[in-house]
């Protein structure tokens, strides 16, 4: 089975889009969907809500895309904060013997966006269902012919210290015949 892209499967259903501009990038947005944008300040939040009001561009319906004629608005809720992965830099230059590497870290802001509204249309994204935490699996009991975790180490220490004994025994052998010569 084909998987299909995000924006495949939200112009299937109907669903619009709109393009907003954030942290200097431009991102493709849909009722529902969750984007990593730079980090916001926390005066660009209010109660873990943040309003986009930089919309370039709209789609109310498939084939239909169009700069917002009047005041077109993008909410989103916040849903944390975090670190990108770790991108390497890497300074070198040849003959000089000088190498410096060092590690950055983006940091961003994960916003579910709930509404995009423009000409007086709203399109809202459906109410996400509270997620419940697995349940935690239970240890699995040892049965009699197996070994308990505690009783490992102490096997391996007995393995461990046969092989010493055997490695001291030869040591004295080749010490005796060294003598002889």
């Amino acid at each position: 089975m084909r998987r299909k892209c995000v924006w495949e499967s939200k112009t299937e259903r109907g669903i619009m889009y709109a393009v907003i501009r954030a942290g200097g990038k431009q991102y493709r947005v849909a009722p529902g969907d969750v984007i990593r944008v730079e980090k916001l300040a926390d005066g660009q939040r209010q109660d873990d809500n943040v309003q986009f009001s930089e919309v370039l561009l709209v789609s109310g319906a498939e084939g239909e895309a169009s700069r917002p004629q009047s005041e077109a608005s993008v909410t989103g809720r916040v849903l944390g904060d975090g670190r990108g992965d770790k991108v390497l830099v890497f300074h070198y230059k040849r003959k000089k013997q000088y190498k410096k590497i060092f590690g950055h870290r983006q940091p961003y802001t994960a916003v579910r966006i709930t509404e995009i509204s423009f000409d007086g249309q709203r399109f809202t994204a459906e109410e996400e269902p509270e997620r419940k935490p697995k349940p935690k699996k239970a240890a699995p009991k040892a049965e009699a012919g197996e070994e308990t975790e505690s009783a490992r180490p102490q096997a391996q220490a007995a393995k461990k210290a046969k092989g010493k004994k055997s490695l001291t025994s030869k040591s004295k052998a080749t010490a005796t015949r060294k003598k002889k010569k």
